[in-house]
């Protein structure tokens, strides 16, 4: 088993029914591990910040990110998601 290598995902925009479930399948989909989870409901838009493990993902970093984007645009949602080495790096400044 690889070392884990992790990454950040985030998630906002107007609250609705599924938002969890298909950003959770898509990462699901592409050999994607949730670790951590944290999401709130504030005035109505929905906030999620997810730690997940792209040790063993079926496609690359960039596939990856492209495909929540693409799942951002259809769902109305603004989907990232970003390297831990980015924000270790910035506390090692």
């Amino acid at each position: 088993m690889p070392a884990q290598s992790k990454a950040v995902v985030t998630v906002l925009g107007f609250d609705r029914k599924g938002i969890i479930a298909h950003v959770s399948t898509v990462l699901f989909q592409r050999g994607v591990n949730i670790l951590d989870i944290s999401q709130t409901v504030l005035d109505g838009y929905f906030n999620m910040v997810m730690m997940v493990d792209i040790s063993e993902p079926t496609c690359s970093f960039t596939q990856l990110a492209d495909d929540l984007n693409a799942l951002g645009e259809e769902q109305g949602l603004q989907i990232r998601i970003q390297k831990s080495e980015i924000f270790e790096a910035m506390h090692h400044i």
